[in-house]
């Protein structure tokens, strides 16, 4: 297995290239990686989102944090911040809550147990376990200048320009890694009587082959999809949306202060994504065209804008963006494999698109075959792995839906039926009403989403779980306030140290952070 052809560019392209070639030495000697782009796709640069897994990535790979922040117009990402995906308690009072990136507190009694049992005080689930929610209530960035590159106070990620993010892995990969970059149209895709792809034929360079093709053509699917016939498991029978609005927002004044996390706030048909970058607002209305029509959809984003901005809400221009929400019946067929959009899509709720396209990147990277012969053996493990991901994300996505009791609109209303639930996350629910959950209820590495993440959410929504018949397990809960207590005093201690958070932005602008 010598040579590698990446189909497609874009962040998912670019990602699987330059695992590719990081790890299988394309500048060295290596394996070599070819990346064939079309010149007439551009990138949907809506302003995306992350998790800290890609961090550990752009670390792996050798990009600098300063380097990134400048070129990607990136800003600093602590969780999301749910907005009325709940009935407020109060008239007049939204309800949110936080799903920040900092784990749960540990110790004995175990906090969460607290909480549920009313011994850690009136606050909030987030606050009794966490300091993370305070730290993006007061507008702080993660990190101070002294912390080096990729280290912080506390777990962030990032936003994104996901346009100028795919421009500085295409200078990394080609300046740095050694991959082949190709500008080019596919045309017709060949493929052999073993149902492998046998070459792919294109107008500037005629048929180009490798030993491994690796779909980024998204949701066309060229490869994988039109060439090989592998199939689409379409799961809109559980999560509904199928659609999205995006619109680019300058900011209201040059200095206005930056959220470090994802404001998700819940309208009548879905949900709008807003995203603070670096030079402006990346926002979204991502819903379900069975609940709504597309100008009702428009007139419901744009009314949300007007909150912020007025009426210039009514004359930026407004992109629409079909989904297509499933995965491949395999990820790996013959000597393709898909990544990115090709693969499967999960709508943008907590940041599943490039983690997904990250995560199956460098898996296929460090289990890349040797020789031919271990195509299939290889084949088989990483599509009951990526399968596995799949269903465990979407699961984790509808439980946001499942768990609402808004009842205001027939899209709320279906989401809450039981047969839109899967088994799986069903059976869990019930589990956890009787006990909180554990990490023995996460048994597998592909658990994209673990413990931490379901208790953020799950409290927040505020899902009951009852311990009154086993409260003597947890003995004496007396130390639980002090604990509590005790993180909010090192929350004022953090809120005095940590920069604003565009204040942190434009000083690493300006003078860069310590490199690793």
């Amino acid at each position: 297995m010598k040579r590698v052809l990446v189909i497609g560019g874009g962040a998912a392209g670019w990602l699987a290239a330059c695992h590719l070639a990081r790890e299988l030495k394309s500048g060295a000697g290596g394996v070599e990686v070819t990346l064939l782009e079309s010149p007439d796709i551009p990138t949907i640069g809506v302003g995306e989102g992350t998790v800290p897994a890609m961090r550990a990535s752009l670390e792996h790979l050798g990009i600098g944090e300063t380097d990134f922040l400048r070129e990607c117009g990136a800003t600093f990402k602590q969780g999301i911040r749910f907005v009325d995906w709940m009935r407020p308690a109060a008239e007049l009072v939204a309800h949110a809550y936080h799903h920040p990136f900092d784990p749960v507190a540990a110790g004995d009694p175990d906090p969460t147990a607290a909480w549920l049992l009313g011994a850690a005080g009136e606050g909030s689930y987030v606050d009794a376990v966490s300091i993370q929610g305070r730290v993006c209530d007061a507008g702080r960035a993660p990190k101070l200048m002294t912390h080096v590159e990729y280290d912080g106070a506390v777990n962030y990620a990032y936003h994104l320009d996901a346009a100028r993010f795919a421009a500085l892995l295409t200078r990394h990969a080609t300046g740095r890694l050694g991959v082949k970059h190709l500008l080019g149209t596919v045309g017709h895709v060949r493929v052999d009587e073993r149902g492998h792809v046998a070459g792919v034929e294109t107008d500037e360079f005629g048929t180009l082959d490798a030993d491994l093709y690796v779909d980024c053509t998204g949701f066309s699917a060229r490869l994988i999809g039109e060439a090989l016939g592998v199939a689409f498991i379409d799961r809109s029978d559980v999560l509904f949306v199928d659609k999205a609005l995006a619109i680019q927002v300058p900011w209201n004044e040059p200095r206005a202060a930056i959220p470090s996390e994802t404001i998700a706030t819940a309208l009548a048909a879905g949900w709008v994504w807003d995203i603070g970058l670096a030079e402006r607002r990346g926002t979204g209305y991502v819903y379900s065209s069975r609940h709504t029509s597309a100008d009702e959809a428009e007139r419901d984003f744009r009314g949300y804008l007007r909150e912020s901005i007025g009426a210039r809400a009514d004359e930026l221009p407004c992109r629409t963006i079909p989904m297509r929400v499933g995965y491949r019946e395999r990820f790996w067929a013959g000597n393709c494999v898909a990544i990115g959009l090709a693969q499967g899509f999960v709508e943008p709720l907590e940041a599943t698109g490039l983690l997904l396209f990250d995560a199956t990147a460098r898996l296929l990277a460090s289990r890349f075959p040797a020789d031919a012969r271990d195509l299939p053996v290889l084949a088989e493990r990483f599509n009951a792995r990526v399968r596995y991901a799949w269903e465990r994300v979407i699961e984790f996505i509808k439980l946001h839906y499942c768990l609402t009791d808004r009842d205001d609109s027939d899209f709320w209303r279906d989401n809450r039926a039981a047969a839109s639930i899967p088994d799986k996350l069903a059976e869990r629910l019930e589990l956890w009403r009787r006990m909180p959950p554990s990490e023995y209820d996460f048994e597998r590495r592909e658990e994209v989403f673990s413990l931490d993440n379901y208790r953020y959410v799950l409290y927040g929504m505020g899902f009951r779980t009852d311990l009154a018949p086993v409260r003597r397990r947890y003995g004496d809960l007396g130390r639980a306030r002090r604990d509590v207590e005790q993180r909010r005093r090192r929350t004022d201690q953090a809120l005095l140290s940590l920069l604003p958070h565009r204040e942190m932005i434009e000083r690493i602008g300006r003078h860069g952070l310590q490199r690793l």
